[in-house]
């Protein structure tokens, strides 16, 4: 599906380059009131075992009751992943005794998934575009979660979390680098927060990947790969990528072979290690699950549900391109958190002019502002400019009431002080000077003052701005630099 891999991208052993090849299945958190075939509630934080209904408690003769609002938000996601949606899918047991597992298996989907085929475009830091191929996506149940450190001699289990609605979404082998598989991850994150289907909150829980690492001299086929399970961070799927693919190369260089096995990654000594020998599908003896019917719908009704779809981040990222003229870096920046775009898009709703001033506005809220959140260790939510009084200011800037440097100054007295923008420019004499008289007194003044400078000038032009600079400096900042710049061009000749 890709290109070949840059050299950059390759991994230099002792014998020559090397290709990782990786393919990552995420597990994202359905979005739901309660779990995917009961009634109980999927809320985080709540006291062990509270949400367990007696169907995750996988008691006699309980039968499970598919959740409509889950399949429906499955259809979203693979909508919003540009993916085949089945009809028809069907779900099967998958087996295997774990203690978080009351049923001693799982409710999932094996042969018949309900969302097919699709395709992600990611983008790494540092601008390099690329194509991940979605394999399958399919609901599953996920399991309970296992307390060892309550007692010295017994780990204990909570079921809150048995039973609730997982979307496993599978890649295809198509990710060629650390940072890549990073952007991935991230996009994917962006992509589902969009939709509403996952809050995307790897902390919680709500979003972890497991990890299928291998590597290749270039051009040669697949090598045998190793699995890396339940990563819960965007960082430690980078470093569990890198460690496991040195790891490898170290092992085939030194003329040994790779074990197709599932491995742990180890975030403190930034290590993977081995967990077990790597399960194939009929280690799990799947089959038909016999309390459920085959899940159907109608393509009505998965029209119904794309029209209701919100705008993506790439639909957001061309039209701020294409109506704004921002870089697609900038408009990367901006649709990646949908907070930021909201943002942004709550800044362009109160603009004056968003023809004229759109550019302007995204380099206000990615400099200024995301400069100072980020500084300050503060996220959108919290920041003490509203995107109103952000709009305010650009368009203060855009009429050519204040100058871009009285504009900073400006956003620092909003910033501490808080308040309407327009009428702190009045109150404390901020506004920019445009009478001509009064600013070609300043250029005269300057001028007059460096005749050596005025000498220099003549034969070397670039030095018109060390004058600009000074008649700004003279004027605190509040002369029109345009005006500047003409006036001195006319008096010096230029």
């Amino acid at each position: 599906m890709n290109a070949p891999v840059k050299p950059s991208k390759l991994i230099k052993g002792a014998t020559g380059d090397w290709e990782v090849v990786i393919g990552l299945e995420i597990h994202a958190q359905v979005m739901s009131q309660s779990k995917l075939f009961s009634g109980s509630s999927t809320a985080f934080g709540g006291d062990p075992n509270a949400h367990v209904s007696l169907v995750d408690a996988a008691m006699p003769g309980m039968l499970p009751v598919i959740n409509a609002e889950c399949v429906a938000q499955a259809v979203r996601t693979g909508l919003g992943l540009k993916a085949a949606i089945n009809l028809r899918s069907t779900f099967d047991r998958k087996n295997y005794f774990y203690p978080d597992s009351p049923q001693g298996y799982q409710i999932s989907q094996y042969k018949s998934p309900i969302v097919g085929e699709g395709i992600v475009i990611a983008e790494t830091e540092d601008g390099e575009s690329f194509s991940v191929g979605i394999e399958r996506l399919h609901l599953e149940q996920d399991a309970g979660k296992l307390l060892h450190d309550q007692h010295p001699a017994l780990s204990f289990v909570d079921l809150n979390r048995c039973g609730v609605a997982l979307m496993e979404i599978v890649s295809k082998p198509d990710i060629r680098s650390s940072d890549q598989a990073c952007a991935y991850v991230t996009k994917m994150r962006s992509i589902l927060r969009y939709l509403g289907t996952c809050d995307g909150d790897m902390e919680k829980g709500s979003l972890r990947a497991d990890v299928n690492v291998s590597v290749r001299r270039p051009g040669e086929p697949f090598g045998t790969r190793c699995e890396i399970k339940n990563i819960n961070s965007i960082r430690f799927i980078g470093q569990a990528i890198e460690f496991e693919a040195r790891r490898q190369i170290g092992v085939l260089e030194d003329g040994g072979s790779i074990d197709q096995e599932t491995r742990l990654f180890d975030a403190v000594k930034g290590e993977t290690r081995s967990m077990r020998s790597k399960e194939e599908a009929h280690d799990y003896r799947y089959f038909p699950d016999p309390d459920l019917l085959p899940l159907e719908f109608t393509q009505s009704f998965v029209d119904e549900l794309k029209a209701h779809l919100p705008e993506l981040p790439d639909e957001k990222k061309a039209r701020f391109i294409r109506d704004f003229g921002l870089s697609s870096y900038d408009a990367s920046v901006l649709v990646n958190e949908q907070e930021s775009a909201n943002f942004y898009e709550a800044v362009l709703a109160a603009l004056a002019d968003k023809a004229r001033d759109g550019k302007l506005a995204a380099n206000w809220v990615i400099n200024e502002l995301f400069g100072r959140l980020n500084k300050e260790s503060k996220d959108i939510a919290s920041s003490p400019v509203s995107a109103t009084q952000l709009s305010a200011i650009v368009d203060l800037i855009g009429e050519q009431t204040i100058s871009g440097k009285i504009a900073k100054d400006l956003f620092e007295i909003v910033w501490s002080e808080g308040g309407d923008p327009r009428a702190l420019v009045e109150a404390r004499g901020m506004k920019q000077v445009t009478d001509l008289g009064a600013i070609e007194k300043v250029v005269d003044d300057i001028i007059a003052a460096n005749p050596d400078k005025v000498a220099q000038v003549t034969a070397k032009p670039a030095m018109i701005g060390w004058f600009v600079g000074q008649v700004m400096k003279s004027s605190g900042g509040k002369a029109n630099p345009q005006a500047v710049n003409d006036l001195l061009k006319s008096k010096l000749g230029l």
